[in-house]
């Protein structure tokens, strides 16, 4: 395994450990330190998939024809 994909585990499990692995305590933490960090938070309404292209419709509907 690489190195660096270890590390980040490694990294990643004792952070979580700090929290008893409670994924809300853990939000908590990140949204702490988003807010902590000054930086410009960018937050964007979410996107309903689009339908599939005419292409797509047009093969699902001309099977076995």
């Amino acid at each position: 395994m690489d190195e660096v994909v270890l590390e980040v585990r490694n990294i990643r499990e004792a952070y979580a450990k700090q929290f008893g692995y409670d994924l809300q305590a853990i939000h908590r933490d990140l949204k702490a330190q988003e807010q902590a960090s000054g930086r410009r938070i960018v937050s964007l309404p979410p996107r309903r998939p689009q339908p599939a292209g005419p292409n797509l419709e047009s093969r699902r509907t001309n099977r076995g024809t």
